[in-house]
């Protein structure tokens, strides 16, 4: 295999990308030039060395000057922790704090777990989540929030989640509320705009 379809292999592993479109990325990177090369070369190596999972919410953010392990948003003494929302990736998560909807705490899963996998509780963080909860009820936590898509993967997940989730939700009185339907059927929270995003959370129940 030559170093095109290499590469054209590697992108069609990133989400959402076809192999039509991860040889268009190939072929594009052909029509630059040297310094743009070395640039996104650099970028990609330094990645993993400048960024940080949170060890509370999981989600990646930039290593700062506090070398802490937890992130800013995680940090903030201006959150809440009485609401706790459970997001799939990172990119739900940023979206809704573009929002400036929620003031709580999030939980980034890592994925969905597909419909029929036989082995779902390696799709997601589920043993985090459930220490999560454990020990963000101790600091006040009543409402978990399931913010995920409202297509099969995210619906099947929610229920995954809720029915791994209902011996604590039981035990320490939690409610687990689902957004609501500012999200139309079939919606990927990635690319829901702030005002769909904050009726969700207004009309979630």
């Amino acid at each position: 295999m030559d170093t095109i379809n290499k590469l054209t292999k590697i992108f069609s592993e990133f989400p959402g990308i076809g192999p039509r479109q991860a040889k268009r990325f190939v072929y594009f990177l052909l029509s630059r030039n040297e310094v743009y090369l070395d640039e996104f070369l650099n970028l990609a190596k330094e990645l993993k060395k400048e960024i940080k999972i949170c060890k509370d919410c999981f989600r990646y953010f930039p290593k700062d000057a506090h070398s802490s392990n937890i992130c800013d948003v995680c940090r903030s003494p201006n959150r809440s922790n009485s609401s706790l929302m459970i997001v799939s990736r990172d990119v739900d998560f940023e979206n809704v704090e573009k929002s400036h909807s929620f003031d709580g705490k999030y939980f980034v899963l890592g994925g969905t777990v597909p419909i029929l996998d036989k082995t779902p509780e390696k799709k997601i963080r589920l043993g985090a989540l459930i220490t999560a909860v454990e020990n963000k009820v101790k600091t006040g936590l009543k409402e978990i929030i399931l913010g995920l898509n409202a297509n099969p993967d995210g619906e099947y997940t929610g229920q995954f989640v809720t029915e791994a989730l209902a011996p604590l939700v039981t035990k320490y009185n939690l409610k687990i509320s689902h957004l609501g339907r500012g999200l139309s059927t079939g919606t990927e929270l990635e690319y829901s705009d702030a005002d769909t995003i904050k009726s969700a959370l207004e009309n979630r129940k």
